[in-house]
C-alpha cells in the first residue's frame, strides 16, 4: 500500500508531494490528482527531471482524469543505484499499474520518458493509448561528447559524479535553458529553483544511461519503429522551436508510421511546461474528453484542435 513520502538520508532530494509505493526493493514516489474513479493518465518525466515537470499540466487534466505522476528510479524521491534503462524503468511502472489496478490507461512520456512509456506499452495491455512529447525517434540530433564516446562513461564516471555534485546553479540554468524555446523565461515558473533541485536529486549514474546506453538502444530500435509495431493509438506532440531535436524530421517519421502528430509553434523541447494549455487541449481531444475551458488567466493565446 502507498504511504506518505518523507525525507531521509543525506542525498539531496526535492520536497516530496506524494506517496511511496513499495515495489520490490524500490519505493516509487507517486502523486495522484483527480477523481479516483476517472480515466487514468500516467505522466512520465525525462532526463534531469522529476514529476514536477508536470506541475503546470496536471491541473488542466485532473478535473476529469485520474492523473498519476511518478519519480522514475534514480530521480527525486525514488532512490535507486541501478535499473535506469527503459526496460527496467518500464518494469517498475508495470508493477505500479498492477498495484494500483489501473486499466485503459493513457501513458504520456516527455523526452526520455517516451522511451519508458513505449517500453511499458510493450509489456502491459493496461496501456491503451500513448502520448509522446518532445522526443525524436532516435538521438541522432543530440551532440554526445566525443570523449564520452571514445572512453565510455565507465572511465568518466568519477569525473561526471564530481561535475554533477559541484556544478553551480547559474551554470545549470544555462544548460537546462536548451530544454525550452530560445527566450523562454525560467523565472515565470512557480518555483524556478525546482529545476536545479531535481537535477541535484538525480543519480549521477544516469548520465551514462542517457548519453551512452540510450543512443545505442535507439539505433537498434528507434521509437517510430516501436510505435508502428505496437499499433496502439499514439499522439506525438512536438515544439517547433525545439533546440534539441529537429521538429520537422521527427514529426515526419512518426506520421509515416501512423501516429497523430501535432506541432506547437511557440514551444521548444518541453511543451508541457511552456504551453501547458495547448498540450492539455491536445491530450483531452486525443482521449475523447471534454474540451479544456480557456479562462481569462490563460496566457497562451487562442488555438483550435
Amino acid at each position: 500500500m502507498p504511504r506518505r513520502a518523507g525525507h531521509g538520508g543525506a542525498a539531496p532530494v526535492r520536497t516530496a508531494i506524494g506517496e511511496l509505493l513499495t515495489i520490490g526493493s524500490h519505493e516509487l514516489h507517486i502523486r495522484q490528482d483527480g477523481p479516483a474513479d476517472a480515466e487514468p493518465l500516467l505522466l512520465v518525466h525525462g532526463f534531469m527531471e522529476s514529476l514536477h515537470w508536470w506541475d503546470r499540466l496536471t491541473p488542466l487534466l485532473s478535473d476529469i482524469y485520474r492523473v498519476i505522476r511518478v519519480d522514475l528510479a534514480g530521480y527525486g524521491c525514488t532512490r535507486a543505484g541501478t535499473g535506469f534503462d527503459a526496460s527496467s524503468q518500464a518494469a517498475l511502472l508495470e508493477a505500479a499499474l498492477d498495484s494500483l489496478e489501473l486499466s485503459d490507461l493513457t501513458a504520456v512520456g516527455h523526452s526520455w520518458g517516451a522511451d519508458h512509456v513505449l517500453s511499458l506499452a510493450e509489456r502491459s495491455d493496461r496501456v491503451a493509448r500513448i502520448v509522446v512529447i518532445g522526443q525524436a525517434p532516435d538521438c541522432s540530433d543530440l551532440p554526445i561528447p566525443a570523449i564520452a564516446r571514445l572512453l565510455g562513461f565507465e572511465a568518466m564516471d568519477p569525473i561526471v559524479a564530481l561535475a554533477h555534485r559541484l556544478v553551480p546553479e547559474p551554470v545549470f540554468r544555462r544548460i537546462i535553458a536548451h530544454a525550452f524555446a530560445e527566450g523562454f523565461d525560467l523565472t515565470t515558473l512557480d518555483n524556478p529553483a525546482q529545476l536545479y533541485a531535481d537535477y541535484k536529486a538525480m543519480s549521477p549514474r544516469m548520465f551514462r544511461a542517457a548519453a551512452l546506453d540510450r543512443p545505442k538502444a535507439l539505433v537498434l530500435r528507434p521509437l517510430d519503429a516501436r510505435v508502428r509495431e505496437l499499433a496502439r493509438p499514439t499522439l506525438v506532440i512536438h515544439g517547433q522551436r525545439d533546440r534539441m531535436f529537429d521538429c520537422a524530421r521527427a514529426i515526419a517519421r512518426y506520421a509515416a508510421v501512423g501516429a497523430r502528430t501535432e506541432v506547437i509553434p511557440d514551444a521548444g523541447h518541453s511543451p508541457q511546461v511552456e504551453t501547458p494549455h495547448h498540450v492539455a487541449a491536445l491530450i483531452r481531444d486525443f482521449c475523447g474528453g471534454l474540451p479544456l475551458k480557456m479562462t481569462s488567466s490563460s496566457t497562451e493565446g487562442d488555438f483550435e484542435i
